[in-house]
């Protein structure tokens, strides 16, 4: 009699068991769930986009923008290097160079003059000190530095994983299940929202920048010179949010360009009521803000602060006393939502760079429904024809094989419940594909059975060296599909690996019922009935 491993049982048993219980929950709806105890298994699958509806949003980085703040940020550092290694220079000034090599974009870059007697090579010396990895050239006397393309690409490739994971936060912030946010391109990141009723909002959640900064006001600039349009040096004339002139102008305020605290200081930020009973930001500072924060209030009492977000003073308060404590409120013309939504932002984290969106797309619900109904008419159809195929050919093996095909569904439901990946359209195809091809694996194994009766084996031994010799051509047709596969997934996005993730799922469990458990399903069978053949040659068709 054909020995049959006890493990394998046991890890047979034992695999079903798992799978129906993580199964199940799909057959509950929400509310059913929630009202069972807390150790029972709620999870269910985590329907995509195209099945549930919700919002597709294509951002755009602003890469040239934040490419000249960073290079503004090293222009200051090597102006003052230059002055404390007493280098004349004038004409300092900023600039776009053209990229050196293959690259034909246009680089941020900077001219100036040395001084007559001033060393280029000390100058030049100077410069490396603030960054080795810049591209230096003179003239003579007049020098230009400008970045490399390899200095943009790290710029590009930060901006946009930490603008990824800035998204990320914010989107998790506000409860949405299972987002897929992804890069596309070099600048651009899709983001696609299951489940969400209000786009608009997490649009805005997400574009916008939520740079904040305090500075303080310069009082010595009156009000009417601030609404003008002339430059002021060290001053930003920058709008007072919601608040505008007698014309409909934006009211600006002169606030001084030195940051003397920013918002990358900030370890919390929570909505709250002020004592008016208006809606306020509670934030705290960590250990370094604190202290900044303490040193800019102490020194600066009876002077008013502004709050400043994305370019705009959310407000102004006097500051009454030194705020040592590290904790302060932000007041503003804020409802109960705007306070909430800001106040996520705050602790999400500051973009790097604007984001613009360039595509924008809303599945509703209904058509998701129908997409539901389809993939589900088409599953239930794929597998009523595989399996009426497969037992009209083999009959009761056949039936073995389509008890197998079930359990294998089974698995594939349990195996995307437990990682929680987003079934798509593709992904249902990829479903009814794995049923061919489990059943698929049977037909080699059952016609290598057939093929060893053939040659005179008896019963036990066909079923055992049938088993052993088709399970090579099942490894190998497999591997090259999983091989294919991770392809897809590397190379694809969205419903593709979706389509991917839930075909290879189905193929690893399609081996598991192939050879394991239709192998035990026959040996029970041998075991009770004892049949002198197992597989009768099939009748020809007249």
């Amino acid at each position: 009699m054909i020995h049959f491993a006890r493990w394998k049982i046991f890890t047979i048993y034992a695999v079903l068991l798992v799978a129906l219980i993580l199964a199940l929950p799909n057959l509950f709806s929400q509310k059913q769930l929630d009202s069972m105890p807390s150790w029972v298994p709620t999870r269910q699958v985590s329907l995509g986009l195209d099945l549930q509806g919700g919002s597709h949003l294509l951002f755009a980085i602003d890469l040239k923008n934040i490419q000249s703040e960073r290079f503004s940020a090293t222009a200051d550092a090597i102006r003052s290097e230059l002055t404390s290694q007493k280098l004349g220079f004038s004409d300092f000034a900023m600039t776009e160079l053209e990229g050196s090599g293959n690259a034909s974009a246009k680089l941020p870059g900077l001219s100036f003059k040395l001084a007559e007697g001033a060393s280029v090579k000390d100058a030049i010396s100077a410069i490396r000190t603030i960054d080795a990895g810049l591209d230096v050239v003179n003239d003579g006397n007049l020098i230009t530095v400008k970045s490399t393309p390899a200095m943009v690409k790290s710029i590009r490739d930060q901006a946009v994983n930490q603008s990824i994971e800035i998204i990320r936060r914010r989107i998790d912030e506000t409860g949405t299940r299972e987002p897929s946010i992804e890069q596309q391109g070099e600048d651009r990141i899709l983001v696609q929202l299951p489940g969400v009723k209000d786009p608009q909002r997490i649009k805005d959640l997400i574009g916008t920048t939520a740079k904040l900064t305090f500075r303080l006001v310069d009082t010595d600039i009156s009000p009417q010179d601030a609404q003008g349009n002339k430059p002021i040096p060290g001053v930003d004339l920058l709008p007072l949010d919601k608040s505008e002139t007698a014309e409909g102008v934006p009211y600006k305020m002169a606030v001084r360009k030195r940051i003397m605290v920013s918002g990358e200081n900030l370890v919390d930020a929570q909505p709250g009521f002020g004592q008016d009973g208006t809606a306020v930001i509670n934030f705290r500072f960590d250990a370094i803000g604190s202290r900044r924060f303490g040193d800019a209030s102490t020194e600066n009492v009876g002077k008013p602060f502004a709050i400043v977000l994305d370019n705009k003073v959310l407000s102004a308060p006097v500051i009454r006393e030194a705020i040592t404590g590290g904790r302060g409120q932000i007041s503003g013309n804020f409802t109960a939502q705007s306070a909430s939504d800001l106040a996520l932002l705050l602790r999400a984290g500051a973009l790097p760079a604007p984001l613009t969106v360039l595509e924008e797309r809303t599945v509703g619900p209904g058509l998701g429904a129908d997409s539901i109904r389809a993939g589900t008419m088409a599953s239930l159809l794929g597998f009523l024809l595989v399996a009426g195929f497969i037992f009209m050919i083999y009959g009761r093996f056949g039936l073995m094989a389509n008890i197998a095909l079930v359990f294998n569904v089974l698995i594939v439901i349990a195996a995307l419940t437990l990682l929680q990946a987003s079934l798509t359209l593709p992904g249902i195809a990829g479903i009814v594909l794995t049923m061919g091809m489990a059943v698929d694996a049977n037909v080699l194994i059952f016609e290598r059975i057939r093929e060893e009766e053939r040659n005179g084996h008896t019963v036990m031994q066909a079923v055992d060296i049938g088993y052993n010799k088709a399970l090579h051509a099942i490894v190998d047709s497999n591997l090259t599909t999983l091989l294919a596969n991770l392809f897809l997934y590397v190379f694809g996005t969205g419903p593709i690996r979706g389509f991917a993730i839930t075909l290879s799922i189905g193929i690893l469990a399609s081996m598991f019922t192939a050879v394991t458990m239709t192998h035990y399903f026959m040996v029970l069978y041998l075991r009770w009935f004892r049949p002198k053949k197992i597989l009768y040659e099939r009748k020809a068709i007249k």
